[in-house]
Protein backbone atom coordinates (compact mmCIF):
# COMPACT_ATOMS: atom_id res chain seq x y z
CA UNK A 1 0.00 0.00 0.00
CA UNK A 2 1.30 3.38 -0.98
CA UNK A 3 1.70 5.70 1.83
CA UNK A 4 1.29 9.78 1.29
CA UNK A 5 2.36 12.98 3.44
CA UNK A 6 -1.16 14.60 4.72
CA UNK A 7 -0.50 18.44 3.46
CA UNK A 8 2.15 20.36 5.73
CA UNK A 9 2.26 17.93 8.72
CA UNK A 10 4.94 14.86 8.82
CA UNK A 11 2.03 12.46 9.13
CA UNK A 12 2.11 9.86 6.59
CA UNK A 13 -1.85 8.41 5.55
CA UNK A 14 -2.70 5.50 3.22
CA UNK A 15 -3.97 6.44 -0.40
CA UNK A 16 -7.10 4.58 0.53
CA UNK A 17 -8.82 4.58 3.64
CA UNK A 18 -12.52 2.82 4.66
CA UNK A 19 -15.08 4.99 5.54
CA UNK A 20 -17.37 3.52 8.33
CA UNK A 21 -20.87 5.71 6.89
CA UNK A 22 -22.31 2.34 6.09
CA UNK A 23 -21.56 0.98 10.04
CA UNK A 24 -24.92 1.36 11.90
CA UNK A 25 -27.47 2.11 9.75
CA UNK A 26 -29.94 4.16 11.58
CA UNK A 27 -32.44 6.14 10.44
CA UNK A 28 -33.57 6.19 6.98
CA UNK A 29 -30.63 8.02 5.13
CA UNK A 30 -27.82 5.86 6.85
CA UNK A 31 -29.61 2.47 5.99
CA UNK A 32 -29.76 3.43 3.01
CA UNK A 33 -25.70 3.81 2.85
CA UNK A 34 -25.78 0.25 4.77
CA UNK A 35 -25.95 -1.02 8.31
CA UNK A 36 -22.85 -3.39 9.44
CA UNK A 37 -23.08 -4.64 12.72
CA UNK A 38 -20.18 -5.37 14.95
CA UNK A 39 -19.34 -8.88 13.57
CA UNK A 40 -19.25 -7.31 9.67
CA UNK A 41 -17.18 -4.44 10.95
CA UNK A 42 -14.80 -5.92 12.25
CA UNK A 43 -14.47 -8.95 9.03
CA UNK A 44 -13.96 -5.38 7.18
CA UNK A 45 -11.33 -3.86 9.56
CA UNK A 46 -9.60 -6.67 9.08
CA UNK A 47 -9.46 -6.94 5.36
CA UNK A 48 -8.45 -3.60 5.20
CA UNK A 49 -5.51 -3.81 7.52
CA UNK A 50 -4.37 -7.12 5.84
CA UNK A 51 -3.71 -4.88 2.99
CA UNK A 52 -2.36 -1.74 4.35
CA UNK A 53 -5.23 0.28 4.86
CA UNK A 54 -4.76 1.33 8.23
CA UNK A 55 -7.13 4.57 8.13
CA UNK A 56 -10.94 4.54 8.93
CA UNK A 57 -13.02 7.83 8.71
CA UNK A 58 -16.33 8.11 10.90
CA UNK A 59 -18.30 11.08 11.97
CA UNK A 60 -20.01 11.71 15.22
CA UNK A 61 -23.32 12.09 12.73
CA UNK A 62 -23.02 8.66 11.11
CA UNK A 63 -25.92 6.73 12.41
CA UNK A 64 -25.89 9.40 15.16
CA UNK A 65 -22.93 8.04 17.16
CA UNK A 66 -23.24 4.09 15.94
CA UNK A 67 -20.76 4.37 13.64
CA UNK A 68 -18.27 5.70 16.20
CA UNK A 69 -19.32 3.24 18.84
CA UNK A 70 -18.98 -0.21 16.08
CA UNK A 71 -15.88 1.04 14.88
CA UNK A 72 -14.29 1.28 18.38
CA UNK A 73 -15.17 -2.16 18.97
CA UNK A 74 -13.70 -3.25 15.82
CA UNK A 75 -10.23 -1.95 15.95
CA UNK A 76 -10.45 -3.16 19.97
CA UNK A 77 -7.18 -4.27 21.06
CA UNK A 78 -5.37 -2.29 18.56
CA UNK A 79 -5.70 1.11 18.67
CA UNK A 80 -1.72 1.48 17.95
CA UNK A 81 -1.77 0.40 14.66
CA UNK A 82 -4.84 2.10 13.10
CA UNK A 83 -5.72 6.17 12.18
CA UNK A 84 -8.90 7.46 13.01
CA UNK A 85 -10.76 10.25 11.74
CA UNK A 86 -13.68 11.86 13.16
CA UNK A 87 -15.68 14.82 12.64
CA UNK A 88 -18.21 17.43 14.29
CA UNK A 89 -19.97 20.31 13.24
CA UNK A 90 -23.89 19.11 12.14
CA UNK A 91 -26.64 18.53 15.02
CA UNK A 92 -26.23 15.98 17.28
CA UNK A 93 -29.13 16.99 19.35
CA UNK A 94 -32.08 18.85 19.24
CA UNK A 95 -30.79 22.27 21.79
CA UNK A 96 -29.40 25.26 20.56
CA UNK A 97 -26.08 24.41 21.38
CA UNK A 98 -26.07 21.27 19.97
CA UNK A 99 -24.64 21.73 16.40
CA UNK A 100 -21.80 24.02 15.07
CA UNK A 101 -17.96 25.01 15.53
CA UNK A 102 -18.51 26.90 19.31
CA UNK A 103 -16.01 26.04 21.89
CA UNK A 104 -19.12 24.51 24.11
CA UNK A 105 -20.15 22.23 21.30
CA UNK A 106 -16.78 21.02 19.86
CA UNK A 107 -15.56 20.20 23.77
CA UNK A 108 -18.45 18.69 23.96
CA UNK A 109 -18.40 16.75 20.58
CA UNK A 110 -14.82 15.71 20.68
CA UNK A 111 -15.51 14.36 24.42
CA UNK A 112 -18.51 12.62 23.08
CA UNK A 113 -16.71 10.73 20.31
CA UNK A 114 -13.93 9.55 22.37
CA UNK A 115 -16.10 7.88 24.32
CA UNK A 116 -17.92 6.28 21.51
CA UNK A 117 -14.81 5.19 19.93
CA UNK A 118 -13.31 4.00 22.54
CA UNK A 119 -9.83 5.85 22.42
CA UNK A 120 -8.13 8.32 24.67
CA UNK A 121 -6.65 10.40 21.21
CA UNK A 122 -8.17 11.25 17.57
CA UNK A 123 -5.75 11.55 15.04
CA UNK A 124 -7.23 13.39 12.38
CA UNK A 125 -9.92 15.91 13.73
CA UNK A 126 -12.38 17.03 11.07
CA UNK A 127 -14.81 20.11 11.03
CA UNK A 128 -18.07 18.43 9.21
CA UNK A 129 -18.82 22.27 7.72
CA UNK A 130 -18.09 25.71 7.94
CA UNK A 131 -19.88 27.72 10.93
CA UNK A 132 -20.53 31.02 9.63
CA UNK A 133 -22.08 32.00 13.50
CA UNK A 134 -18.99 31.05 15.51
CA UNK A 135 -16.01 33.56 14.77
CA UNK A 136 -12.94 31.35 13.09
CA UNK A 137 -10.74 32.60 15.86
CA UNK A 138 -12.85 30.90 19.10
CA UNK A 139 -12.94 27.83 16.95
CA UNK A 140 -9.68 27.49 15.92
CA UNK A 141 -8.42 28.44 19.55
CA UNK A 142 -10.28 25.36 20.97
CA UNK A 143 -9.01 22.69 18.20
CA UNK A 144 -5.62 23.90 18.86
CA UNK A 145 -6.30 23.25 22.84
CA UNK A 146 -7.59 19.92 21.68
CA UNK A 147 -4.34 19.29 19.99
CA UNK A 148 -2.25 20.42 22.98
CA UNK A 149 -4.20 18.42 25.26
CA UNK A 150 -3.19 15.34 23.29
CA UNK A 151 -7.03 14.58 22.40
CA UNK A 152 -6.16 15.44 18.80
CA UNK A 153 -3.34 14.78 16.69
CA UNK A 154 -3.53 16.85 13.57
CA UNK A 155 -7.08 18.99 12.52
CA UNK A 156 -8.74 19.31 9.50
CA UNK A 157 -11.73 20.59 7.73
CA UNK A 158 -14.12 19.39 5.23
CA UNK A 159 -16.72 20.87 2.83
CA UNK A 160 -15.04 24.76 3.03
CA UNK A 161 -15.32 27.60 0.33
CA UNK A 162 -12.05 28.45 -1.04
CA UNK A 163 -12.29 31.78 1.62
CA UNK A 164 -13.44 29.89 4.50
CA UNK A 165 -10.30 27.79 4.36
CA UNK A 166 -7.54 30.70 3.54
CA UNK A 167 -9.22 33.03 6.45
CA UNK A 168 -8.67 29.80 8.64
CA UNK A 169 -5.19 29.48 7.55
CA UNK A 170 -4.41 32.95 8.14
CA UNK A 171 -6.22 33.02 11.36
CA UNK A 172 -3.90 30.18 12.72
CA UNK A 173 -0.38 31.67 11.05
CA UNK A 174 -1.59 34.81 12.92
CA UNK A 175 -1.41 33.04 16.59
CA UNK A 176 0.81 30.17 15.93
CA UNK A 177 -1.82 27.52 16.54
CA UNK A 178 -2.57 24.52 14.62
CA UNK A 179 -3.42 24.98 11.30
CA UNK A 180 -5.43 22.49 8.74
CA UNK A 181 -3.59 19.78 7.63
CA UNK A 182 -6.11 18.27 5.12
CA UNK A 183 -9.44 19.97 3.34
CA UNK A 184 -11.59 16.48 3.14
CA UNK A 185 -13.65 17.19 0.39
CA UNK A 186 -16.21 15.87 -2.78
CA UNK A 187 -14.28 15.24 -5.98
CA UNK A 188 -14.87 12.85 -8.83
CA UNK A 189 -15.05 11.92 -12.10
CA UNK A 190 -18.60 14.16 -12.23
CA UNK A 191 -17.53 16.08 -9.76
CA UNK A 192 -14.84 18.57 -10.81
CA UNK A 193 -15.36 21.68 -9.30
CA UNK A 194 -12.83 21.08 -6.67
CA UNK A 195 -10.59 21.68 -9.14
CA UNK A 196 -11.53 25.12 -9.91
CA UNK A 197 -10.44 26.79 -6.33
CA UNK A 198 -9.78 24.49 -4.12
CA UNK A 199 -7.50 22.36 -5.49
CA UNK A 200 -5.15 25.84 -6.54
CA UNK A 201 -5.26 26.96 -2.92
CA UNK A 202 -4.44 23.25 -1.56
CA UNK A 203 -1.00 23.01 -4.00
CA UNK A 204 -0.30 26.69 -2.59
CA UNK A 205 -0.93 26.02 1.22
CA UNK A 206 -0.17 22.59 1.22
CA UNK A 207 -3.22 21.00 2.53
CA UNK A 208 -3.83 17.61 1.57
CA UNK A 209 -7.01 16.32 -0.17
CA UNK A 210 -8.79 13.75 1.70
CA UNK A 211 -11.65 12.65 -1.43
CA UNK A 212 -15.11 11.83 0.01
CA UNK A 213 -17.45 9.83 -2.23
CA UNK A 214 -15.15 9.51 -5.08
CA UNK A 215 -17.87 7.37 -7.31
CA UNK A 216 -19.64 10.16 -7.58
CA UNK A 217 -22.63 9.71 -5.12
CA UNK A 218 -22.66 5.81 -6.27
CA UNK A 219 -23.22 6.56 -9.64
CA UNK A 220 -19.96 5.35 -10.69
CA UNK A 221 -19.90 2.09 -9.46
CA UNK A 222 -20.74 0.66 -13.44
CA UNK A 223 -24.43 -0.01 -12.35
CA UNK A 224 -25.57 2.70 -13.68
CA UNK A 225 -24.74 3.77 -17.49
CA UNK A 226 -26.60 4.71 -21.00
CA UNK A 227 -29.42 2.06 -21.24
CA UNK A 228 -28.60 1.75 -17.57
CA UNK A 229 -31.15 3.33 -15.31
CA UNK A 230 -30.53 3.39 -11.58
CA UNK A 231 -31.09 -0.27 -10.08
CA UNK A 232 -34.56 -0.88 -8.40
CA UNK A 233 -31.86 -1.67 -5.25
CA UNK A 234 -29.88 1.38 -4.75
CA UNK A 235 -29.23 3.99 -2.13
CA UNK A 236 -30.13 6.53 -4.87
CA UNK A 237 -33.54 6.29 -4.57
CA UNK A 238 -33.46 7.89 -1.28
CA UNK A 239 -30.43 9.72 -1.09
CA UNK A 240 -29.73 11.26 -4.11
CA UNK A 241 -31.57 15.13 -3.12
CA UNK A 242 -29.26 14.98 -0.66
CA UNK A 243 -26.35 14.54 -2.80
CA UNK A 244 -24.45 16.80 -6.11
CA UNK A 245 -26.98 16.93 -8.71
CA UNK A 246 -26.17 15.66 -12.41
CA UNK A 247 -27.83 15.78 -15.32
CA UNK A 248 -27.75 11.91 -17.08
CA UNK A 249 -26.39 13.32 -20.54
CA UNK A 250 -23.09 14.23 -18.37
CA UNK A 251 -23.29 11.12 -16.47
CA UNK A 252 -23.86 8.83 -19.38
CA UNK A 253 -20.79 10.76 -21.56
CA UNK A 254 -18.25 10.12 -18.44
CA UNK A 255 -19.57 6.18 -17.47
CA UNK A 256 -19.35 5.68 -21.60
CA UNK A 257 -15.26 6.83 -21.69
CA UNK A 258 -14.85 4.94 -18.02
CA UNK A 259 -16.16 1.96 -19.72
CA UNK A 260 -13.95 2.39 -22.76
CA UNK A 261 -11.00 2.63 -20.31
CA UNK A 262 -11.51 -0.45 -18.32
CA UNK A 263 -12.18 -2.58 -21.32
CA UNK A 264 -8.44 -1.51 -22.28
CA UNK A 265 -6.95 -2.12 -18.45
CA UNK A 266 -8.97 -4.85 -17.48
CA UNK A 267 -10.37 -3.11 -14.48
CA UNK A 268 -13.72 -2.02 -13.21
CA UNK A 269 -15.55 1.05 -13.73
CA UNK A 270 -15.10 1.97 -10.29
CA UNK A 271 -12.03 1.13 -10.19
CA UNK A 272 -10.85 2.93 -12.86
CA UNK A 273 -12.52 5.99 -11.48
CA UNK A 274 -10.62 5.30 -8.16
CA UNK A 275 -7.51 5.10 -9.81
CA UNK A 276 -7.78 8.59 -11.98
CA UNK A 277 -8.56 10.34 -8.36
CA UNK A 278 -4.85 8.95 -6.94
CA UNK A 279 -3.33 10.93 -10.28
CA UNK A 280 -4.55 14.05 -9.16
CA UNK A 281 -2.77 17.21 -7.50
CA UNK A 282 -3.01 17.40 -3.71
CA UNK A 283 -4.54 14.17 -3.23
CA UNK A 284 -3.48 12.31 -0.12
CA UNK A 285 -6.48 9.79 0.49
CA UNK A 286 -9.38 8.58 -1.21
CA UNK A 287 -12.50 7.19 0.86
CA UNK A 288 -13.57 3.89 -0.16
CA UNK A 289 -16.96 2.27 1.05
CA UNK A 290 -18.26 -0.79 0.81
CA UNK A 291 -21.86 -2.55 2.32
CA UNK A 292 -19.99 -5.86 2.23
CA UNK A 293 -16.46 -8.02 2.13
CA UNK A 294 -17.16 -8.32 -2.15
CA UNK A 295 -17.24 -4.38 -2.57
CA UNK A 296 -14.17 -3.66 -0.35
CA UNK A 297 -11.84 -5.97 -1.95
CA UNK A 298 -13.06 -4.75 -5.18
CA UNK A 299 -12.61 -0.85 -4.17
CA UNK A 300 -9.12 -2.43 -2.82
CA UNK A 301 -8.00 -3.38 -6.13
CA UNK A 302 -8.19 0.38 -7.43
CA UNK A 303 -4.40 0.27 -6.42
CA UNK A 304 -0.96 -1.12 -7.57
CA UNK A 305 -1.68 0.42 -10.86
CA UNK A 306 -1.88 3.61 -12.84
CA UNK A 307 -3.52 4.78 -16.03
CA UNK A 308 -1.84 5.42 -18.57
CA UNK A 309 -1.67 9.37 -19.65
CA UNK A 310 -3.69 8.87 -22.76
CA UNK A 311 -6.65 7.45 -20.84
CA UNK A 312 -6.12 9.77 -18.30
CA UNK A 313 -6.52 12.66 -20.84
CA UNK A 314 -9.60 10.95 -22.06
CA UNK A 315 -11.19 10.67 -18.99
CA UNK A 316 -10.36 14.50 -18.45
CA UNK A 317 -12.01 15.69 -21.89
CA UNK A 318 -15.25 13.17 -21.12
CA UNK A 319 -15.58 14.72 -17.66
CA UNK A 320 -15.10 18.29 -18.02
CA UNK A 321 -17.14 21.38 -17.39
CA UNK A 322 -17.38 24.83 -18.16
CA UNK A 323 -16.71 26.12 -14.83
CA UNK A 324 -17.98 29.60 -13.18
CA UNK A 325 -16.99 32.79 -13.06
CA UNK A 326 -14.16 33.99 -12.51
CA UNK A 327 -12.88 30.77 -13.39
CA UNK A 328 -13.67 30.48 -17.04
CA UNK A 329 -12.39 33.95 -17.46
CA UNK A 330 -8.50 33.03 -15.83
CA UNK A 331 -8.67 30.32 -17.37
CA UNK A 332 -7.76 32.81 -20.88
CA UNK A 333 -4.75 33.70 -19.16
CA UNK A 334 -2.80 30.36 -18.71
CA UNK A 335 0.69 32.00 -18.43
CA UNK A 336 -0.45 34.18 -15.56
CA UNK A 337 -3.09 31.76 -14.52
CA UNK A 338 -1.88 27.85 -14.96
CA UNK A 339 -4.45 25.18 -14.32
CA UNK A 340 -3.53 22.81 -11.99
CA UNK A 341 -4.10 20.00 -14.26
CA UNK A 342 -4.92 20.12 -17.81
CA UNK A 343 -7.86 21.40 -19.01
CA UNK A 344 -9.35 22.83 -22.22
CA UNK A 345 -9.25 27.02 -22.70
CA UNK A 346 -12.77 28.55 -22.92
CA UNK A 347 -12.50 30.34 -26.06
CA UNK A 348 -14.40 33.87 -24.95
CA UNK A 349 -13.38 37.59 -25.41
CA UNK A 350 -11.51 39.01 -22.73
CA UNK A 351 -13.25 41.74 -20.59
Amino acid sequence: MEFRQLGHSGLKVPVLSFGTGTFGGRGEFFSAWGASDVAEATRLVDICLEVGVNFFDTADVYSQGASEEILGKAIAGRRGSVLISTKATFPMGQGPNDLGSSRYHLIQACEASLRRLQTDYIDIYHLHGFDQLTPVEETLKTLDTLVQSGKVRYIACSNFSGWHLMKSLAVSERYGWARYVAHQAYYSLIGREFEWELMPLGIDQKVGTIVWSPLGWGRLTGKIGRNRPIPEVSRLHKTSEQGPPVEDEYLYRVVDALEEVARETGKTVAQVALNWLLQRPTVSNVIIGARNEEQLRQNLAAVGWNLMQTQVERLDAASEREPIYPYWHQRQFPERNPPPVAAPLRKAPSR
